[in-house]
């Protein structure tokens, strides 16, 4: 049996507070392809992914951008929304077509200001998928740029 993955809504947010967020969403679609943000863009909003797969990906110069993860089902999309200066740190593109939550940052924001406990939870939840973004970046970064990828030995 598997166990909650900690990033996914549904497993990092205690129901009160999901229903809480997720009156402020509005659904969205995005076809196969669609850039949602690039890096550098103004952090306004973020998503929830309903149905299928977006990927983030990490400029590198005279390169391809680099897909660092996929998200799936339940997975947040966009975290620069919640840091000044409110820019984008990544990118994100529909690897599929999506079907999505989207929320305006302001007012999430807002709603967090004004209610310490949702504010700490939806804080904490951010942290986790960042923490979980930072090493899939490292790992992936290094499995495609270091001499012996990943599991090299320093």
């Amino acid at each position: 049996m598997s166990t909650p993955s900690p990033i996914r809504i549904n497993a990092a947010l205690p129901a009160d507070f999901r229903t809480r967020l997720m009156e402020a969403a509005r659904e969205v679609n995005f076809d196969e392809g669609t850039r949602l943000f690039r890096e550098g863009g103004r952090a306004d909003r973020f998503w929830i992914v309903r149905t299928g797969t977006v990927t983030l990906d990490v400029h590198v110069p005279g390169r391809r951008a680099a897909v660092i993860e996929t998200l799936g089902p339940g997975e947040l999309v966009g975290c620069s929304w919640l840091f000044r200066p409110y820019t984008w740190r990544l990118g994100a593109e529909a690897a599929t077509p999506v079907r999505a939550y989207e929320f305006d940052a302001a007012a999430v924001r807002r709603l967090m200001d004004a209610d310490t406990a949702f504010g700490s939870a939806l804080g904490h939840w951010v942290g986790q998928v960042l923490a979980h973004r930072l090493q899939a970046a490292r790992v992936r970064l290094l499995d495609l740029y270091a001499p012996y990828g990943s599991g090299s030995l320093l």
